[in-house]
């Protein structure tokens, strides 16, 4: 999952090579956490944030096919 949500961030960025991801475990649940470019941080929310929302749809998405538990935080 984590390879996923690095390839959409980077996909989205001016600054790709900003995108970091790292994993943690919370309440049986993998938490990735995604920091990019202050300058980024627009195009990942988007308006009203709408573009994150899509992002942890998808992320969810896979993760439920894979039998996990994710929760995807932007900071």
């Amino acid at each position: 999952m984590k390879e996923l949500l690095v390839i959409i961030a980077r996909n989205l960025v001016d600054k790709p090579d900003d995108v970091i991801v790292t994993e943690d475990m919370r309440d049986g649940a993998t938490v990735l956490k995604l920091t990019v470019a202050p300058d980024d941080m627009g195009k990942v929310i988007g308006k009203q944030g709408r573009i994150a929302r899509a992002i942890r749809t998808v992320v969810k998405a896979a993760a439920v096919h894979a039998d996990e538990k994710i929760v995807v935080e932007i900071i």
